[in-house]
């Protein structure tokens, strides 16, 4: 029974594993051989020498094949030898070679397959004008041979040759050139897949090097600035507060051992591609957590949640927790308010996240990499949400994000 379902996954993969098979061959061939198709000519030539010398004992009225005709023969796989660098050169030589063949008077056979084997490859290159113009000027070089010019050329005696066989030799031609046709196709296509291929494993490299380098910003700029607050209450407080000095170093501590973590996760991951993280991504779950780092820096941060409750998607998950971590990495380095609001509300078909600080911004150089809110807005861009930043008219600012949800993730 006919299976109705399309190709099978398996099926599918040995014709892609065939196909690439045959372009290794076809990128390794000239390597093996210094550049030149030797094999190949070898074949033809080997063809033309052995069948040639039975078909002059089949042919009545041919010219034995002489030392010329010998030479003839083995030019044509001769000039096969450059077809892969100069094909028009090629196909042009092979028909005058093979029309001096014929001009002798010698007997017909194998001497038209380095032809067809030059026109294939011509076309196969591109130029198949340059192909049937070489093939045309043979053709009519034999019809003026076999039908005008006999009465000048050997052997002597000679008549002219029946008209009938010419439709076969047409049918012949045709069908080298429809070959040679489908040759080119194939390798158009197979070329046009084999970069589609390259370019779509050149944007997914890009995009997971700027994932990374998104994570790496994350987990560093919001645990570095933890680190750089703490560092100064520490000498601030150390001789007049020991204690308080001894806290801030505790939260340097832990804020230190964090990023170390992550950044080791992210580090395992480009070691092993592939391979399972080890611990899980970081989500809204931990969202207690950026709010005590915080108020280990000196923010204290308010959390309101509107909407149902429910778990989200992995990736809306992470980008929630970074663009909250971020917004709030911000407010430490860049604000001079020591509150902020951050509020999640789940709407119809969106997450949306919500970060207020009261202001105003310090203005000094937090030694940041500015690449914060464009590290946002590329993690919500590739959810397909939104992100928007600024000024609110009190003086204070706002990042509000919009994480779209499918139907089946509410």
């Amino acid at each position: 029974m006919e299976d109705q379902r399309g190709p099978r996954p398996g099926r599918r993969r040995g014709r892609w594993e065939r196909r690439e098979r045959w372009e290794h061959r076809e990128r390794e061939r000239p390597r093996r051989h210094g550049g030149l198709p030797v094999r190949s000519a070898l074949v033809v030539a080997v063809v033309a020498q052995a069948a040639s010398g039975w078909a002059a004992h089949a042919q009545t009225g041919a010219r034995p094949l002489d030392v010329l005709a010998r030479l003839l023969l083995l030019a044509g796989p001769l000039l096969l030898l450059g077809r892969e660098k100069y094909p028009v050169p090629v196909v042009f030589g092979v028909s005058a070679v093979t029309l001096a063949y014929l001009a002798g008077g010698y007997p017909y056979g194998p001497v038209f397959l380095a032809v067809a084997l030059a026109a294939l490859s011509a076309v196969a290159a591109g130029h198949r004008y340059a192909a049937w113009t070489a093939v045309g000027l043979l053709w009519a070089g034999h019809l003026a041979i076999a039908h005008w010019l006999y009465r000048w050329l050997p052997p002597a005696g000679d008549g002219p040759a029946p008209w009938e066989p010419e439709a076969g030799a047409l049918a012949w031609v045709v069908a080298v050139f429809a070959a040679a046709e489908l040759v080119r196709v194939r390798r158009e296509r197979w070329a046009r897949e084999r970069a589609e291929r390259q370019a779509a494993a050149a944007r997914r490299a890009d995009e997971e090097r700027l994932r990374i380098a998104r994570e790496l910003h994350d987990v560093l700029a919001h645990s570095i600035s933890v680190i750089n607050v703490q560092a100064g209450v520490g000498l601030a407080l150390l001789d007049s507060d020991p204690e308080q000095a001894r806290a801030a170093l505790t939260t340097i501590k832990a804020a230190g051992k964090e990023a170390l973590g992550e950044v080791r996760q992210v580090l395992e991951a480009l070691r092993t591609p592939g391979a399972a993280p080890r611990a899980p991504a970081p989500g809204l779950d931990r969202l207690p957590e950026l709010v005590a780092q915080a108020a280990a820096a000196g923010l204290a941060v308010e959390v309101e949640s509107a909407g149902a409750a429910g778990p989200l998607p992995p990736g809306t998950d992470l980008a929630a927790f970074r663009i909250v971590q971020e917004a709030l990495t911000n407010v430490v380095r860049h604000s001079a308010s020591r509150t902020a609001l951050v509020r999640l509300a789940r709407v119809p078909g969106a997450l949306e996240l919500r970060v207020d600080d009261a202001g105003p911004a310090t203005g000094s150089d937090a030694g940041g990499s500015g690449t914060g809110l464009t590290g946002m807005r590329e993690r919500a861009g590739a959810l397909g949400g939104t992100i928007e930043a600024g000024p609110r008219p009190d003086g204070g600012f706002r990042v509000v994000a919009r994480l779209p949800l499918k139907e089946t993730q509410r």
